[in-house]
Parts: C-alpha cells; sequence; structure tokens
C-alpha cells in the first residue's frame, strides 16, 4: 500500500513538472504592424497563424495601426520599453530605426539562410553599414495609376511605359476638368519624382542639398503641378497626405496618382472603374530612373524571445507567405522567384500591371535619403501644400527646408 501512495505521489509531482515545463515551452510574441484596410489586417493576422502552424509552440499576436500613427508611435513605445518582438520596418525608414532591432547577419550565416533568393536592391534597403536588419517581404518601384475609364473618355491613348513628362502633363491637363483633377500631387512625391527626372537633391557626401539647381528645378515641376498648371487639387499641410490623394483617386475625383504595387489589395475594392499601371513620367531627354523601396520584419533589441522570432520572420518572409501576399495583391514579393505570382493573380485586373513594373524595376535606381529622412518628409508635409497654392515659390520652400532640417 505504501509503495502504491509513493508512486501515486510520484506520478502526481512528475504530472507536475511535466505540465508545468509544457506551459513553459509556449512562447508569446507580439508583432506590430501597420494596416490600411480590412483586408489588409485579415492578410497580416494569416500570416501570424502560419507561423503557429509550422512552430506550434509560438503564437504571435498581431497588433495594428496606419501607416501615420505607426511611425508616430514607433519611438514611443521604444523609449517606454514597449516594443512588440517582432517589428516591421520600411526600408526608407530603415536609417532612422534601425538601433532599435537586432542585427541578423549573425544568424543569417548560422542558419546558412539563404539571402541571395531576395532582390538585391532591398536587401540593401533593409540594411545599414553592410548589417542587415530585417528579412524584406516586398519590393516596389513607384509607379502612376490611372483611371483608365476616365483616360478613353477623354480620348487619351492608354500611357505606354517610359512616357515623357510632357505627354503626362497634357493627358492630365485633358483630363482636368468638371471638378476633377488629373493628377493628385502630395508633397513626399517630389523625392520620387525628382529622382525619376534625374535630379538630385542629396551630396555627394549624403548630405541633403535642397539648394542646388537640380533640386530647386524638380521642386519648381512639382509645385507648378498644383499652383501653375492647376492640373492636381491642393492638399493639406498633413502627415496623412497620401492618404487623402487616395481617397479622392478611389472616387474617381483624380484621374492619375503616384503609388506603389502594395496598394493593389485595398484599391480592388474601392475603385468602381479599371485601373491601368504605368512608369512615372520621365525626363524628356532623359531616361527613366525609378526608385524602388520596400518594408520587412525585424527583431527588437528589447525582445525576450530572439530565437524564436527569429524563427517567426522567417516564417512571415517565407515562399508560402510571399505567394499569399502575392495572391492577395498585398505585396510585389522581395523574393525574386515568387514575383511572377503577384504579376498572374493581382495584377491580372490592372491593365498594363506586369509592364509597368518590368520597366520600372529595369529602369531602377537607389532611393537616396538622409539621415534624418523622417524629418525632412516631415517639413516637406509641412512646406509644400502652401507652395501648391501659390503662396510661395520654388526657391521660398526648399530653402525653409533646408534650414530647418539642418537644426
Amino acid at each position: 500500500m505504501k509503495v502504491l501512495k509513493k508512486t501515486l505521489l510520484l506520478a502526481a509531482v512528475g504530472g507536475s513538472l511535466f505540465a508545468t515545463s509544457a506551459s513553459a515551452e509556449q512562447i508569446n510574441l507580439t508583432w506590430q504592424m501597420w494596416t490600411g484596410s480590412d483586408a489588409d489586417t485579415k492578410g497580416w493576422q494569416h500570416l501570424a497563424d502560419m507561423v503557429t502552424a509550422k512552430y506550434p509552440d509560438i503564437k504571435v499576436t498581431l497588433t495594428t495601426t496606419g501607416w501615420v500613427d505607426y511611425w508616430t508611435r514607433l519611438p514611443v513605445l521604444a523609449a517606454s520599453g514597449q516594443l512588440a518582438d517582432i517589428v516591421s520596418m520600411q526600408s526608407l525608414r530603415m536609417p532612422n530605426f534601425y538601433s532599435l532591432l537586432e542585427p541578423l547577419n549573425d544568424r543569417i550565416e548560422a542558419d546558412k539562410f539563404d539571402i541571395g533568393a531576395f532582390t538585391p536592391s532591398i536587401i540593401g534597403g533593409m540594411s545599414v553599414d553592410k548589417q542587415l536588419y530585417g528579412l524584406p517581404y516586398d519590393v516596389g518601384p513607384w509607379v502612376v495609376y490611372y483611371n483608365q475609364d476616365a483616360l478613353e473618355a477623354a480620348g487619351i491613348p492608354l500611357p505606354k511605359p517610359g512616357w515623357t513628362l510632357a505627354e503626362f502633363t497634357d493627358a492630365a491637363k485633358k483630363l482636368t476638368k468638371d471638378g476633377k483633377y488629373g493628377f493628385g500631387i502630395t508633397p513626399q512625391n517630389y523625392s520620387v519624382l525628382a529622382s525619376a527626372w534625374g535630379d538630385k537633391y542629396v551630396n555627394d557626401a549624403g548630405e541633403l542639398d535642397l539648394a542646388n539647381p537640380s533640386a530647386m528645378g524638380a521642386a519648381d515641376r512639382v509645385i507648378g503641378f498644383a499652383a501653375k498648371d492647376k492640373i492636381a487639387p491642393l492638399v493639406p499641410s498633413s502627415a496623412d497626405v497620401g492618404t487623402f490623394i487616395q481617397g479622392r483617386f478611389n472616387s474617381g475625383n483624380v484621374a492619375m496618382y503616384v503609388d506603389g504595387p502594395w496598394s493593389i489589395i485595398g484599391m480592388k475594392d474601392k475603385a468602381k472603374f479599371k485601373i491601368g499601371l504605368t512608369t512615372l513620367p520621365r525626363d524628356d531627354a532623359k531616361e527613366l530612373a525609378a526608385v524602388t523601396a520596400g518594408s520587412g520584419f525585424g527583431i527588437a533589441t528589447t525582445s525576450k524571445n530572439k530565437d524564436a522570432a527569429w524563427k517567426a520572420i522567417q516564417v512571415l518572409t517565407s515562399p508560402e507567405a510571399l505567394q499569399y501576399l502575392a495572391e492577395q495583391g498585398r505585396a510585389l514579393p522581395a523574393r525574386t522567384a515568387s514575383q511572377s505570382s503577384w504579376y498572374k493573380v493581382a495584377a491580372k485586373d490592372i491593365t498594363n500591371g506586369g509592364e509597368a513594373l518590368d520597366y520600372s524595376l529595369a529602369h531602377s535606381v537607389p532611393y537616396v535619403i538622409t539621415n534624418n529622412w523622417a524629418a525632412v518628409e516631415n517639413l516637406f508635409n509641412q512646406y509644400f501644400p502652401p507652395a501648391f497654392g501659390g503662396s510661395a515659390d520654388a526657391k521660398q520652400t526648399m530653402e525653409s527646408i533646408q534650414s530647418l532640417a539642418q537644426q
């Protein structure tokens, strides 16, 4: 009897220890991500579930905010020690926030992770000083979205990849009538378009240089779309002006605007017209120089579960995950081998979508930015809108931004 009691006691203790051990093995990761629509959020949740499907002991809790709020809250979360284990990061903001993320080079080397499967330009965008801080999920050049129905109604031939600034401006003027505009311009389009035209706003030392003649010329063109040609509506001095213009495009009030392939998922359900893509307009005398960017996922330096987070971000950027995002229209995959899925599925209803992206990627250049680019873009958002309204010219606008950005 004593033996039986002792056996039962040991079994109970063993069972208790086993339960504790099993419970300890369950790892709960947090992941912070931006979102632009319910469909967007659903896609990210699907990826979070994919992590648990592959690693049942890892659960990923997703939290999302809008694009603008995400970047406003990120430094606040970091300062208060509340960063998620997995931090989503855009390549253009990597120079500002890479110190919040764990370097990945050693893990990549130890696991023999195939980084060569990704498009080289986005690996560069997610790196600082040759150290990779995030695995990318998408890559994409900025392009021009157009309302095909509006162009056809106006008798305008659908723009071909490589079209010129003169052709673009002529089309936008013909589309501007009856309270509708041919083009929607945002302050942050300045650097994208300046790059496309071959105009330099950063010097060879990597410093902001908005006062040089090339940069000034590009600003004069951009401001002139609204102030002089009247082909673009005025916009508020807001960090969320991109959403404002996108909304006007989706409603049919603006016939063309600049965006990336990442926006198709939210656009298909909102736009009630045929959508087409073409390249950014090039300088009439130069080849197109389209900039690309993308985003990915890093591991917070403050995470207590870095090994699990490393497993998770590999799943979030796996061929299966990127295939899913491509089919949803959410992203042109950062993995080169997965990009055909986006063309076949996400871009199948977009006129000339594949041609526009292929041409842009074939004529792409690195997106040149400074270490304080987030602050520079905030100044763009503040100073360009008054210039669009005619209260300041390109010289005044650029000199003001240059001066304040150096403080």
